[in-house]
């Protein structure tokens, strides 16, 4: 019979995590690359490009005649 294997677990915001046998936990370097990679977004909410074009309001308008 094969000795029982020890469980990795590895600390998270949520608690303790175990972490499936063969799979190793991701790293911070790993973590810093996936922000790193990911689009840039805005820090503060933007206001819609109402104008020309892109105008929403001006299309959802009624007909005068």
């Amino acid at each position: 019979m094969n000795a029982p294997r020890s469980l990795v677990s590895e600390p998270t915001d949520q608690g303790e995590q175990v972490l499936v046998p063969g799979i190793a936990p991701i790293t911070l370097r790993q973590r810093l690359a996936a922000l790193f990679a990911a689009p840039l977004a805005s820090k503060k909410p933007q206001r819609p490009m109402n104008i020309g074009l892109f105008d929403e309001d001006a299309r959802n308008q009624l007909d005068l005649f």
